[in-house]
């Protein structure tokens, strides 16, 4: 995690299916094979965020559902990359 201009960078190198992304592993690259990332974006709101994107076409995986130290949800950008958005609740402030 990285802070640059009073804004967050979050690195994400990998995982499997979670709740939010049921279907989707991110994983680490391996030559040879395919390389998976995707952008995560931070708001102060993800229930408006997530009301006026749906709105506006976008399409989200899942509702944000609440992991704790965050509540996040993600969709697909009309090229079929996944973008990540949440809103930290307590990592921030150290708790998990």
């Amino acid at each position: 995690m990285i802070k640059l201009s009073n804004s967050w960078v979050i690195m994400n190198p990998g995982g499997g299916p979670t709740p939010d992304k049921p279907d989707i592993s991110v994983v680490d690259y391996e030559p040879g094979t395919t390389v998976s990332s995707f952008m995560n974006l931070r708001v102060a709101d993800i229930q408006a965020c997530y009301e006026q994107w749906r709105a506006k076409g976008a399409e989200f995986v899942t509702p944000p559902i609440d992991r704790g130290a965050e509540i996040r949800c993600y969709m697909r950008d009309p090229d079929g990359y996944m973008i990540e958005v949440g809103q930290s609740t307590g990592l921030l402030g150290g708790h998990l």
